[in-house]
């Protein structure tokens, strides 16, 4: 079973690309069982005048899709508890967090309320790991070390493992965070790492992947789709490519899909 993480998906009237429909279809396409579906962020719904908060939306929208999972998102104008406690309330599996794009700060206080509350529930959060045209100092991906050091039972996913630029700092979290009762409980997002489209800010070479594997195992990888941003051939030669790198076939069967069944619990 492919079963994959991070799928960006909107109502029509927002973004076009990225339907439930047409996320079904590449799934399809690509040969892929099962995906995580991410609510929008709440200031794309606020620009086109709705009312429902795009995680009501995501909740009707797959209510009759067994094969797809919610991830909830966080209105940070909000209370912080209660859009924790309404994300659970769904049913969702956990929580997209996006720092440079939300604009708050990894260690920040505000974060870490949604941590806190994340841990107690149970929820994953899977974050967006590395640059993404805001101010790096309160976003760097050596900040996630300070999330696993003072939520010891969250468990998260540091998606594109801070890409062409921060990789090294990523994998030192995932590392130092490698021992505790939880274990793993921080995760490498294989998602738009791919070089088939040149080499851009996410891009991680084979080396780095196999080093990812040798340094934090085979249980610790997960691959992402980063819909609608990729089409079909992108998510083929990805899926191609892992299933290529001189890595053990237990660990390519986790990052395609047995390590996130594992982690939500389907």
């Amino acid at each position: 079973m492919i079963f994959a993480n991070h799928a960006h998906v909107f109502p029509e009237d927002i973004k076009p690309s990225g339907t439930i429909d047409n996320l079904k279809r590449l799934m399809d396409d690509c040969g892929i069982d099962k995906a995580v579906c991410f609510a929008p962020f709440s200031d794309r719904f606020e620009e086109c005048g709705r009312t429902d908060t795009p995680n009501e939306w995501l909740a009707k929208a797959i209510k009759n899709e067994p094969d797809l999972y919610g991830f909830g998102t966080v209105d940070f104008t909000k209370n912080l508890r209660d859009e924790v406690d309404r994300i659970a309330d769904f049913g969702f599996k956990g929580i997209k967090m996006h720092p440079p794009y939300q604009e708050f700060d990894i260690d920040g206080e505000d974060a870490f309320k949604v941590y806190e509350r994340a841990e107690e529930l149970g929820l994953f959060i899977t974050f967006h790991c590395g640059m993404h045209w805001h101010r790096l100092k309160g976003v760097r991906p050596i900040l996630y070390d300070e999330v696993g050091w003072f939520f010891p039972k969250l468990r998260f996913s540091l998606e594109h493992l801070g890409g062409y630029h921060f990789f090294n700092e990523s994998l030192a979290v995932m590392c130092n965070n490698s021992r505790g009762e939880v274990r793993p409980r921080v995760f490498a997002g294989w998602t738009s790492v791919s070089d088939c489209e040149g080499i851009d800010a996410w891009t991680l070479t084979n080396e780095q992947l196999e080093t990812i594997i040798s340094q934090t195992g085979d249980e610790s990888s997960m691959f992402g789709l980063d819909f609608p941003f990729h089409g079909a051939e992108y998510i083929k030669y990805e899926m191609e490519r892992f299933k290529s790198l001189n890595i053990s076939d237990t660990a390519k069967e986790n990052i395609l899909g047995e390590t996130l069944r594992k982690v939500l619990g389907v």
